[in-house]
Parts: C-alpha cells; structure tokens; sequence
C-alpha cells in the first residue's frame, strides 16, 4: 500500500489486512516502495496513489512493470482523468477516489483471492 496520506494508508492497510488476511505493507511514498522491491522485497500486488513526492504512482508503475511485468498494479486517483491514463500506462486496476470499501475488497477478491 503506497500512499503519503497517513490516515488513507492506515485505513487501508487494516481493512486490506481484514480482507486478505496477510501482511500488507505500508509506504509513504513510491520512492520508498521502489527500493524495497529492488531490494528483493515481497509483494503480490501493489495499490499505489498517484500524487506523492519523490516518485509518484505512474513513475513507481512504470518501473514495477519494466522489472516485475506480472506483478498486479492498482492506482489509486481522485482525478478521474487518470484512470485512462492508468489503462494506458498498464495498471491492472484503477480505483477512483472516494472510493468504498467493497469497491477495494472487490478488486483484491479478484486478484488476490480469487487469483
């Protein structure tokens, strides 16, 4: 989970633990998501915002889909023009803020549940 909003990390971190029921990271911004992954750091799918400093959704996309094109991306905007460009770019899902829960839980039942 990439976001440099605190409280919309933490809100999702614990409702996509309920949901998933496995460890979910938290970052704060793509730069710090960036260097885990090329550490060698574990993640089945990253649920990424677009506006944060230091390397944003669609930098952190680009590089995560050039090293690890398998890996599910899902972008997170409240600009709704961003969810073309999200397509575009190569995230596998988009979800548009504000968003509910079970619109969260929707997408994660479909790539990490079900998938």
């Amino acid at each position: 989970m990439v976001d440099d909003d605190p409280g919309i990390r933490d809100l999702m971190v614990n409702a996509l633990t309920y949901c998933v029921n496995r460890q979910v990271l938290a970052f704060e911004n793509g730069l710090s998501a960036w260097q885990y992954l090329e550490e060698g750091g574990e993640a089945d799918v990253v649920i990424c915002d677009v506006d944060m400093p230091d390397m944003n959704g669609f930098e952190l996309l680009a590089n995560v889909k050039q090293v690890h094109p398998g890996k599910i991306f899902i972008i997170m905007s409240g600009v709704a023009a961003n969810e073309k460009k999200a397509e575009t770019a190569g995230a596998d899902a988009f979800l548009g803020k504000p968003f509910s829960i079970n619109d969260l839980f929707d997408i994660v039942q479909c790539y990490v549940v079900d998938g």
